[in-house]
């Protein structure tokens, strides 16, 4: 199996690329948005929109994101996306509900999800709860509910349907390989690395079954 090739889009945060190491499975690629940004996507198995991604310039772009993904490929979004560039699926901001009510908690146990990461450590960061999501996502019709919070609103989405790729969407939850960058003992990190390195982990070996 070839390594694969992820791009990273960045709006010049700083540090972006310590939380995206190439290793031995998957090539990081950091790409900077800029005014006319006008990627191409061909070269790609992976497109990472992380926390800080321009929306409004994935909007100008939507149609290059959804031949991206007709191809058969992935796109992780860990933002909360305030333009319609998603296929299929919106993020609804809500801040509505207080905080110390969230408790999120696995939905769809996919892959065994529920034995790779601590969705109690998730839940809460330095005793706070409900810190890591931001809002809610409504998913496509079909899409599977991963994660979803107190009222059942949906937070962390796999969708397979509503292009030939697949989408690992999260309501504005970040994800990364986190956990080695941190200073003291917060789990909630620790929880992030474990359940990126998964979605990760099973993006592509779902690559190398298709390649076979």
């Amino acid at each position: 199996m070839r390594k694969v090739r992820a791009l990273v889009v960045s709006n010049g945060i700083e540090g972006l690329h310590k939380f995206y190491r190439s290793n031995d499975s998957v090539e990081y690629i950091i790409s900077e948005i800029t005014k006319d940004y006008d990627p191409d996507f061909t070269p790609y198995d992976i497109l990472i929109a992380p926390n800080g991604t321009d929306h409004v310039a994935f909007y100008r772009i939507r149609n290059k994101v959804k031949e991206f993904l007709d191809a058969g490929k992935t796109l992780f979004c860990f933002d909360g996306w305030f333009t319609n560039w998603v296929p299929g699926n919106r993020w609804i901001m809500d801040n509505s509900k207080k905080t110390i009510d969230i408790r999120y908690r696995i939905k769809e146990n996919y892959k065994n999800l529920a034995t790779k990461f601590s969705v109690n450590d998730l839940t809460f960061s330095h005793g706070m709860s409900g810190w890591w999501a931001c809002g809610y996502i409504l998913p496509a019709t079909g899409a599977m509910v991963v994660l979803a919070d107190t009222w059942d609103r949906a937070l962390l989405v796999i969708d397979k349907v509503s292009t030939n790729g697949t989408m690992v969407l999260t309501a504005s939850g970040p994800l990364a390989d986190v956990g080695y960058n941190t200073e003291g003992e917060n789990k909630a990190y620790g929880a992030m690395t474990d359940l990126y390195k998964f979605l990760l982990a099973l993006t592509i070996e779902e690559m190398t079954v298709y390649e076979k």
